[in-house]
Order: C-alpha cells, then structure tokens, then sequence
C-alpha cells in the first residue's frame, strides 16, 4: 500500500475524531466545578460509544501514520498533514456551524502555504 494512502488515511481518521469528540462534548452540557466532578464527567464520556469511536480513530490514524513513515520519509510525509487544518475547519462550519472568520480563514490558509513552501523547499 502506497505511504500516500496511509497519509490520506491519517488525516481521515483524525478528521471523523475530532469532529465526533467536539459534537459530543458540546451535547454533554458545561464541565463542572471541581476536580472529581471533572473526573467523574471525563468517565462519563468514555462511556459513550461516540466518543469511544472518535479515539478510535485517532488511534487508527496513529497506526496509519507509522505506516506511512516506514514507506516515506518524515521531511517528505508531515507537509500533507497540513490538510487537516483546512479540513478540520470546514467540516466544523460545515457539521457542527462554527463560524469561519476572515481571520481563520485567512491563518489556515498561512499555514498551510507555508507548510507546502517548506515541503518545495526541503
């Protein structure tokens, strides 16, 4: 399997995690006061299937990325992880109605061009 594919796959898997943790978590009410009762909330939402599914895949996007070091190198793998930011917000807008600013817009973009001038440049 190509290095590529297990990027595309990281990314994926990282993109179902965070969207499906962030819908959760803003359905499961504000955090409460006080160190056992943030204890006892985290538990709670280790117990919900959702959220087990979003670690899920940010464990299999981890075995995906180790696959994808072995087939390329770092210098040449970590530049197409950029994508996740440009994905992560426009899912979020798209999934969740978070808002997508001049500002976020305009920062995403930055990084990401910077990221592909220093992918050119490597």
């Amino acid at each position: 399997m190509s290095g590529y594919l297990f990027i595309s796959m990281t990314v994926l898997l990282t993109l179902y995690g965070q969207l499906v943790l962030k819908w959760q978590t803003s359905l499961s009410g504000p955090l409460p006061p006080g160190l056992g009762a943030k204890l006892n909330f985290l538990a709670h939402m280790l117990l919900n299937p959702w959220v087990l599914s979003g670690l899920g895949a940010a464990f299999a996007g981890s075995l995906c990325w180790m696959l994808a070091l072995k087939k390329l190198p770092l210098s040449t793998a970590y530049p197409f992880t950029a994508s996740s930011f440009l994905l992560i917000m426009l899912y979020a807008a798209l999934f969740l109605g978070e808002p997508v600013t001049l500002g976020k817009a305009l920062g995403t973009t930055l990084i990401v061009a910077g990221i592909v001038v220093m992918s050119l440049t490597a």
